[in-house]
């Protein structure tokens, strides 16, 4: 009988061990164990069946879960709640979730449901269902436990970028173009949510309401910067015709990861626009041999003509000084390409002619077109001084030959004359002045009234005098079709420099002890000198460094002649053999020989 009741005592205390041991994880628990109770499931409520936040409901509560307690064996404030969304009929395998200590209930504002919402790739404005579960768990998460599932139908709202920019009005030019207009900005839409994000301007006539939307892409940027060419390009594309004002519609486009799309507010840009460039190009049978190759008949690489920008000519008038070799042959295109090209007979032009434009004799010429009046005037192309400053005084027609400019290139004259002091004067390339009529076979005389560098201006303005009474060396710049300019310098001397002078007194690189060349006239400095072989010259418009100077630009086409050139080049070789040479500098020509 007693070991009989040692055996029940076994057994009672073994069965008391098991009870305390159980650790619980069913995360379903309808039914508490008579004894030992660790806790049971919540029950889950929510404040609304059914939530449309907008987006003035960003920081506001928009719903409020509740849940009973799940009578855990601690101190209620350290119990864990996990607050877990998932789309309607989902297992909770990956779901989004939102945690809470010790509480019995938690709220959600507008944009927290929103960015849950997104998560799941829920279109904005789309109502959807979703389910919501508590799981409970003491603060290390034993003994988890879940709630019943509640559903609510939730509808995602636009909460887009504020879109706004540096200025509300751009006043764009042609002259200034390439300044910076405006930058836009914007905040970042759905915030809270942490997948990309790529955002696209688009722009669109004020009240057309984005039916024609132009598409920016900005990427994962949060600004853009325009410039008024750009912004021109704009309200021209939206039919805002140059020279006119009009009003352009902006917004944020924002699209997520998972394909939800807002935009930002408008916002509205008055714009002043200004005609757009129009370029106008040669392509002949002149190009292989005089350097716009390899090939003839080639837009792409034909010299561009300057366009001439006065009031009332701008993208119509164009012009353009170039050398063409005998029986040249040649159209204009309007772009690098033979979309649109003009060609015609007897100072008429026309659109898609077949008639080739044509020179007969090699020579400088002045070709001019004007698109709209459709005619073109096939002149001298030269350029000299006139003026009270010069020898010609103000009579064209005493100007060529005898002060004319020497045409160094395509667009680029060089002269070299004698200036008074104190009296104006200006460049011209006819024997008579304009007639203020724009036409095609118009003169045309340049002048300013700023200093040496600046851009010239067509029939108008005149050169100040210069300070001192002497020789000057005058440069018309069209290489840049952009940006006619000219360039003014003393002409009283010009030097040989280098290593490469075999002379006595002369050191090497030492412009104060160099030689000078004599001035013949035309643009012309010759010097007879003993040169070392295989040494190194250039050619030095004064005494010290900082003067105007000439530099190698390579063989002219008679591949004895070298080209000069003073925007920075080689220095010129001297001979391989030693001994006495005659150089001669052409200005005019802008050539150099050694003999």
């Amino acid at each position: 009988m007693k070991n009989i009741f040692k055996l029940l005592i076994a057994v009672i205390s073994l069965a008391t061990v098991v009870a305390a041991c159980n650790k619980v994880d069913n995360l379903y628990k309808s039914e508490p164990l008579p004894l030992y109770q660790e806790g049971v499931s919540p029950v889950l409520t929510s404040s609304v069946a059914s939530v449309t936040p907008v987006a003035a409901d960003t920081a506001k509560t928009v719903v409020t879960f509740s849940w009973t307690n799940p009578k855990y064996a601690n101190d209620s404030s350290t119990t864990k709640y996990v607050l877990e969304f998932d789309s309607a009929g989902g297992t909770f395998g990956n779901p989004a979730s939102k945690t809470v200590n010790g509480a019995l209930s938690n709220t959600l504002t507008g944009r927290e449901l929103n960015t849950i919402l997104l998560g799941y790739g829920y279109r904005v404005g789309v109502a959807k269902i979703v389910d919501i579960r508590l799981l409970s768990s003491y603060a290390n998460n034993n003994e988890r436990y879940a709630s019943n599932t509640v559903k609510i139908t939730v509808t995602p709202f636009a909460d887009s970028s504020t879109l706004t920019s540096t200025v509300s009005t751009v006043t764009a030019t042609l002259a200034t173009q390439a300044q910076n207009a405006l930058t836009f900005s914007w905040s970042a839409s759905f915030p809270g949510y942490t997948g990309a994000v790529t955002y696209t301007l688009q722009y669109d006539s004020a009240g057309k309401g984005f039916a024609t939307a132009r598409d920016i892409d900005a990427g994962t940027a949060f600004s853009k910067p325009f410039t008024q060419g750009e912004i021109n390009t704009h309200a021209l594309n939206l039919g805002v015709v140059g020279g006119t004002q009009g009003k352009i519609a902006y917004r944020i486009k924002a699209v997520t990861a998972l394909g939800s799309i807002v935009y930002s507010n408008i916002f509205l840009l008055t714009v002043n626009s200004y005609f757009p460039v129009v370029r106008l190009y040669m392509a002949g049978s002149f190009q292989a041999s005089t350097g716009y190759g390899p090939d003839d008949w080639t837009p792409a690489t034909g010299p561009e003509l300057i366009r001439d920008t006065r009031d009332g000519a701008l993208n119509d008038l164009y012009y353009i000084y170039i050398y063409l070799p005998e029986f040249t042959e040649f159209k204009i295109t309007q772009g690098r390409s033979w979309n649109i090209d003009y060609g015609g007979t007897s100072g008429n032009l026309v659109k898609g002619s077949p008639d080739n434009l044509k020179v007969d004799a090699a020579g400088v010429y002045r070709i001019t077109v004007n698109r709209t009046t459709l005619k073109y005037d096939i002149s001298a192309g030269r350029m000299g001084f006139v003026g009270a400053g010069t020898g010609a005084d103000w009579t064209p027609g005493n100007v060529f030959p005898t002060y004319a400019m020497g045409n160094a290139a395509t667009n680029l004259f060089v002269g070299l004359t004698n200036l008074s002091a104190g009296n104006q004067w200006k460049m011209i390339d006819t024997d008579g002045w304009d007639n203020g009529s724009k036409s095609v076979n118009e003169a045309k005389n340049y002048g300013t009234t700023q200093g040496s560098g600046n851009s010239l201006v067509i029939n108008r303005d005149a050169f100040n005098g210069v300070a001192t009474t002497g020789r000057y060396r005058v440069i018309w710049d069209g290489r840049n079709p952009d940006n006619v300019t000219y360039e003014i310098s003393p002409a009283t001397e010009m030097r040989v420099v280098g290593d490469g002078i075999n002379e006595a007194g002369v050191g090497d690189w030492n412009p104060g002890t160099s030689p000078q060349m004599a001035y013949q006239g035309n643009g012309v400095w010759t010097i007879t000198i003993t040169l070392k072989a295989g040494k190194d010259i250039k050619f030095l418009a004064g005494n010290d460094w900082g003067a105007f100077d000439y530099e190698d630009n390579g063989l002219a086409a008679d591949g004895v002649t070298h080209k000069i050139k003073w925007e920075g080049g080689n220095n010129f070789k001297t001979p391989a053999a030693a001994g006495t040479y005659t150089i001669t500098l052409d200005e005019n020509k802008q050539t150099v020989s050694i003999n």
